[in-house]
């Protein structure tokens, strides 16, 4: 198995149980195929520029195990989720 890590921005506008439902359904896709490490929620953050006119962001790092083909479907999922508006998944182990 592979270490890797996600970041995603979550909407600010929305509610909190719902910024929630979000994160637990990114560890959820996680959980099916591999292993949630450490999940760091840092929380309400300017952003660096405005992504869909929005200058704030709900920022989430989770670091995961899991088989090479786990990150696609987790990059197809948060893709088509209208609750993250930016991803990152980065392999730790690359070089």
């Amino acid at each position: 198995m592979t270490n890797y890590e996600v970041m995603f921005i979550i909407d600010p506008a929305l509610e909190d149980d719902i910024k929630d439902a979000t994160v637990e359904t990114a560890k959820g896709i996680i959980e099916a195929d591999g292993e949630v490490g450490k999940v760091d929620v840092w929380g309400m953050r300017k952003l660096a520029y405005p992504i869909q006119k929005k200058n704030e962001g709900y920022y989430v790092v989770i670091e995961f195990k899991a088989n090479p083909t786990l990150p696609k479907e987790l990059d197809r999922r948060m893709r088509i989720s209208d609750n993250i508006i930016r991803h990152l998944i980065i392999n730790k182990d690359a070089k």
